[in-house]
């Protein structure tokens, strides 16, 4: 499947999950195998060379950052909800689009030095993606890049990032 065909699939679904927020969910793009590796192969070449893991955000960044450190032969670091984790290394607060959410760090998962790619799904206002460089920069860990599906550039995202470097599939 081409790439274009595949975000083709991304639904948007409006008032969720507020009124006035136009949800895009990735779900039938993640449901068509076709589609699904179109997007892989796409992030897994946005990577540089010097990356030595991946970073996924809960949930569906996890879905991602595992399929594309697969076909690169990278380690996977999951950036997880409050309350998920025995040991946390780190956990930053931060706003969303529709609210504040908190994401947390594993213990002793990432070694001090080392490159890491941030990937998720959409890119919105920034927040998620900030906190989840603060919280691998607090472990010592260099963030090389960000990688998304998804930006919605009337949010801002890339602009709360500063100069790190964001690639996105698909820019609305």
């Amino acid at each position: 499947m081409e790439l274009d065909d595949a975000l083709g699939l991304i639904a948007e679904v409006p008032d969720f999950p507020e009124p006035g927020v136009l949800f895009r969910d990735l779900s039938p793009l993640f449901a068509d195998a076709g589609a699904f590796k179109a997007v892989t192969d796409a992030l897994a070449g946005t990577l540089d060379a010097g990356v030595e893991a991946l970073a996924g955000v809960e949930a569906r960044g996890f879905l991602l950052a595992a399929a594309v450190g697969y076909a690169r032969g990278l380690g996977v670091v999951l950036i997880r909800k409050p309350g998920k984790l025995p040991q946390v290394a780190g956990r930053v607060d931060y706003a969303l689009e529709y609210g504040t959410a908190t994401v947390e760090l594993p213990a002793g998962v990432v070694k001090p030095g080392r490159r890491i790619a941030v990937l998720d799904d959409v890119l919105a206002t920034g927040g998620t993606v900030a906190a989840t460089g603060k919280l691998l920069e607090d472990a010592g860990a260099v963030v090389d890049s960000v990688s998304v599906v998804l930006e919605l550039a009337a949010l801002g995202g890339r602009q709360v990032l500063g100069d790190r470097k964001v690639h996105a599939l698909r820019t609305c």
